[in-house]
């Protein structure tokens, strides 16, 4: 049964949405970006409908600021307490369930592994660890090289590009400046570090799962191969899943099969 559940984060009312069922262990849902609780193409209430008809009772809500919750949305590194008052809400509403499983993509996931208090299991799908390049201009965030290595390696698995080289399609003073941006080493950014902390130090189980075209996904598989995850490849409670697909929502149906999956295994394991 869906209900609709209001609840307090801090002075504002947040809206979220359950999906009951009788199950003990139960999946919290957090949104990516500035995406409302439904989800792209309403991705996120077709997963809590499926997972919730499986006997696991499922939450997600909207965050402060963004679609039908009150306050100010000031980005997903401030959303501890609005992860936390969801975490409460859920347990609340849901007063059987002894375990929850916590599933972001995205940002939410970077914020997932910052802030899980309550959380016993967590699913991070896609990690955002991309520094965001802000200016009065709005300079966009340039690509990492490890986007541009997985961009160059496509093409020139293409023949056609091979043709392009050859008839003088491809202008080659760009070429040599995008080779070169694919053969730097990258310093992790400062918020992969954070995050590599977070994972390290933390005791909670963690599935981490990518699409490994997504770009977001290139750009954290860049920084993971960095020595700052050394401690996070090393412990025993992380598991890292690869999927070949370059959707960022995981949309298309193969993607989202394999995704469940993920989340069932993890459901399961809690």
């Amino acid at each position: 049964m869906r209900q609709m559940i209001d609840f307090d984060c801090c002075g504002d009312r947040l809206v979220g949405t359950l999906d009951g069922a009788d199950g003990t262990t139960g999946l919290l849902i957090v949104s990516g970006g500035n995406e409302i609780r439904s989800g792209a193409y309403a991705g996120q209430a077709a997963l809590a409908q499926h997972f919730a008809a499986l006997g696991y009772p499922v939450f997600r809500y909207d965050r402060r600021g963004v679609g039908d919750s009150e306050g100010l949305n000031s980005g997903f590194e401030t959303s501890a307490d609005d992860i936390a008052s969801a975490v409460s809400a859920f347990r609340t509403e849901a007063p059987h369930m002894k375990r929850v499983v916590a599933l972001g993509n995205c940002d939410a996931a970077t914020a997932l592994a910052f802030f899980h208090e309550g959380i016993d299991s967590l699913i991070l799908a896609n990690p955002w660890v991309i520094e965001t390049v802000t200016s009065e201009a709005d300079t966009p965030t340039p690509p990492t090289a490890a986007a541009v290595r997985a961009r160059y390696l496509a093409r020139f698995k293409n023949p056609r590009s091979l043709i392009d080289l050859f008839t003088g399609k491809i202008d080659i003073k760009k070429l040599v400046a995008g080779l070169a941006k694919a053969a730097q080493r990258e310093a992790p950014s400062r918020l992969a570090a954070r995050l590599a902390f977070s994972l390290a130090a933390s005791v909670v189980p963690t599935q981490i799962a990518v699409a490994e075209r997504d770009t977001t996904a290139l750009a954290f598989m860049g920084a993971y191969r960095n020595a700052v995850f050394d401690p996070v490849r090393a412990r025993a409670g992380v598991r890292l899943a690869k999927c070949d697909s370059a959707s960022h929502s995981f949309a298309d149906a193969a993607a989202r099969a394999w995704l469940y999956e993920q989340i069932e295994q993890a459901l399961k394991a809690a």
